[in-house]
């Protein structure tokens, strides 16, 4: 049976490849979404991928990773520094949680690293990749699923 694997990405990631491309890039959320059903299959995850602007939704998600022993990779952008809410959902979760960020946050301006709430419940964190930080999260986290099975 194929581990589950939720990849939830926060407000405004639909936007990549047209918002501030000289910062995020031009891949689009759903080039980024492609490439990880691809490695999803490689990897034997079962993926759910899912992208909100609602904080609401994102928690709601992140209840169905705990129901379903999945492990998540987050990307909640600007909800980093600001949701506890979505960091009592993820505190929640049995299984690894990677928090991704596509740029450096500690090289960006202060708002952006003063307080990374939300990565105080993930086992991991990597920022500055790009695109390929969910890459190496997901090859990350079937390391660590097979190092505890």
């Amino acid at each position: 049976m194929p581990d589950q694997l939720s990849i939830l990405n926060g407000p405004n990631l639909n936007m990549l490849g047209r918002r501030e491309p000289r910062i995020y890039g031009h891949v689009t959320l759903e080039q980024v979404e492609s490439r990880c059903h691809e490695l999803a299959k490689e990897l034997g995850f079962d993926l759910f991928f899912g992208q909100s602007n609602c904080e609401g939704q994102l928690v709601e998600w992140v209840h169905r990773a705990y129901d379903e022993s999945a492990s998540v990779i987050i990307n909640p952008a600007g909800l980093s520094t600001r949701s506890v809410v979505l960091l009592d959902a993820l505190r929640m979760l049995r299984r690894p949680i990677v928090e991704v960020h596509l740029t450096n946050v500690f090289s960006r301006e202060a708002v952006y690293h003063h307080e990374l709430l939300t990565a105080r419940a993930a086992g991991g964190f990597i920022a500055g990749f790009g695109v390929a930080g969910y890459e190496l999260a997901m090859r990350g986290l079937k390391a660590v699923n097979a190092e505890t099975s």
